[in-house]
């Protein structure tokens, strides 16, 4: 709703510039805004307030002129001027039921597919494979999931990319230990050590640190490795085979829909790095710097005002993140055809991307139209305020904070609900508890650290998952009494009847769900969907508590709550799964 008054606004502000009522120069971007008391309509804009001064006219004789050029609209029953100039709108309630009557009969909720469809390349999780998945991997793994789920439904082709570390220097150490130890244990003994990649990468380390003869031999077999030796090769797959099968255990455990063909890792870019050093230099963008190779750009400098350099190669030969990136940029675009590519990645990392962004396009290496976007997020932090750790300050294995987290979900429902059987408990409990950690982070702006608490996570009370499954169960609940399927509402005959103000509150709500998938799309902010979900469940519980649906005397009124009550299991549904959680009939 508000992008269409936008566009009426829009059409009436050409009409007053055509008419020299307002300049080309005044204008200024319209901005549209709920207001929060209904008396005062649905929705509010101050664009007359705005655009008087530079007009030379008086506010409220502006939005007078204004109003008077806005096209008709059947969404828009009536606008009122209040005040200085604040041009207030109320919808039309006949709009208002045709929408809600479209979205009950329509699987995809009558959100609109987009105009262009885009390919949208997604960079998100990218763990290192030389250790297993850690808390800090936690909040690029599942918002990428969310706006990977959001593009999908909204219609556009989307490519996900588990840009996994997979090479370099840490990796001579790992084989040379790996090689080691198949040598002193035998294979069945060794594929027990890597059951545990955190204890097996530290032992590595202590080999490397404490002996000089394996140093060396861990520095061999790295340059061996990117020589492309097939002994080499051969013990790096092997270990990289393991550490992935860990990777898709814990996207099997967050429902994460990351699988083998989305990861294209380091390794894959290694063969494009000199290409792309050499097409740099054709293009006039290298300098060498102290032996090194680099791109110096006028937008980027230091404390100083000297130009900040991007190493591409370093003054010994070898290459950098830098120059990985750049290789990954041109395959995105071209081999991929993306046109929208989008980095899931610490917010730490934002120079870096501004920095690999805007030499790919002096580069060439994507084309004018292609959108490069660095989503970055911020930390999850502990109690302290600090990045979460262990007691005993080491980092958090992302599998055991799940497996707490079902726990805590397990002991929680049992205590609510001791006589459920047990296989339905921990249905409920997996699904609670790996539902509240998601949550929690997804509800949070993705740019802002947060802190990360169990107890307020799995409470029912408040912002949570736990209140938000149990809202849905609670909707579902209306139709198990009833004795009615939940998919065959829509064949319901009556219409919406819309007479109470939790009702006309529900209703309105529940047509801005394609507006808010789209915000989350655009801007890859999932917790924009967590709000709406949140409100439109307290909205539901205020029309539940207001509006008696299966008591109803009436039957229209009966058949239009019920029809009310399902578009808002739908919507629900619909929205939970889209931030990767499991719905629940019962809990």
């Amino acid at each position: 709703m508000k992008d269409r008054l936008v566009a009426l606004i829009e059409q009436a502000l050409e009409t007053l510039t055509a008419n020299g009522t307002l300049t080309a120069d005044a204008r200024r971007p319209v901005q549209i805004d709920r207001t929060k008391d209904k008396s005062h309509g649905d929705f509010a804009t101050n664009i007359a307030l705005m655009l008087a001064k530079p007009a030379g006219i008086k506010p409220r004789d502006l939005a007078e002129a204004l109003v008077a050029a806005l096209p008709e609209d059947p969404a828009v029953a009536r606008t009122e001027i209040a005040g200085p100039g604040f041009i207030n709108f109320f919808q039309a309630e006949s709009w208002l039921t045709d929408q809600l009557e479209t979205a009950l009969a329509d699987p995809h909720l009558a959100v609109p597919r987009p105009a262009r469809a885009r390919t949208v390349v997604i960079d998100y999780s990218s763990p290192n494979l030389a250790k297993e998945m850690h808390v800090g991997h936690l909040r690029s793994t599942i918002i990428g999931d969310a706006v990977v789920r959001t593009l999908d439904f909204l219609g556009h082709k989307v490519v996900p990319q588990n840009h996994v570390g997979d090479w370099g220097t840490q990796f001579g150490m790992l084989l040379a230990y790996l090689e080691e130890r198949k040598d002193e244990d035998g294979d069945q003994a060794l594929s027990r050590e890597l059951s545990d990649l955190e204890n097996f990468y530290r032992a590595a380390k202590r080999r490397f640190d404490e002996s000089a003869d394996f140093a060396d031999r861990a520095r061999a077999l790295v340059v061996e490795l990117q020589s492309g030796d097939d002994y080499c090769l051969k013990l790096w797959r092997e270990f990289n085979q393991v550490s992935l099968s860990h990777c898709f255990a814990v996207y099997q455990r967050l429902g994460v829909r990351l699988g083998p063909d989305d990861v294209r890792g380091e390794s894959a870019y290694n063969d494009d790095l000199p290409k792309v050093v050499a097409d740099l230099d054709a293009a006039g963008l290298l300098t060498e710097d102290q032996g090194a190779l680099c791109v110096f750009l006028d937008e980027f400098s230091n404390k100083d005002g000297d130009p900040l350099p991007v190493i591409v190669r370093k003054a010994g030969g070898g290459y950098l993140y830098a120059t990985t990136d750049l290789a990954a940029v041109r395959y995105r675009a071209g081999a991929l055809g993306g046109d929208r590519l989008l980095y899931f990645v610490d917010q730490r990392q934002a120079l870096h991307f501004q920095q690999i962004f805007t030499v790919a396009r002096k580069a060439g290496f994507v084309d004018a139209h292609v959108e490069m976007e660095h989503m970055g997020f911020g930390t999850m932090n502990g109690a302290d305020g600090r990045p979460f750790k262990t007691r005993d300050g080491g980092t958090v294995k992302l599998i055991d904070l799940l497996d707490e987290a079902e726990q805590r979900a397990y002991d929680l429902v049992k205590s609510k609900n001791g006589d459920l059987a047990e296989d339905e408990l921990r249905t409920i409990a997996r699904a609670v508890g790996i539902g509240a950690v998601k949550y929690a982070d997804l509800s949070k702006n993705r740019t802002s650290d947060y802190i990360f608490d169990f107890n307020q996570m799995l409470s029912f009370e408040g912002n949570t998952a736990p209140y938000l499954l149990y809202a849905y169960t609670r909707v579902v609940s209306v139709f198990r009494k009833a004795g009615l399927s939940l998919d065959r509402v829509g064949e319901l005959n009556g219409a919406f009847q819309l007479n109470q103000d939790a009702e006309q509150a529900l209703a309105a709500r529940l047509v801005q769900f394609g507006e808010v998938v789209e915000q989350v799309a655009s801007k890859g902010q999932p917790h924009f969907l967590c709000a709406y979900l949140f409100d439109l469940a307290g909205l539901f519980s205020a029309f539940y508590e207001h509006c008696p649906i299966l008591a109803a005397d009436d039957q229209a009124v009966k058949t239009s709550r019920l029809k009310l009550a399902a578009l808002t299991a739908r919507t629900l549904g619909r929205g939970l799964t889209l931030l990767g959680l499991d719905p629940l009939e019962r809990m």
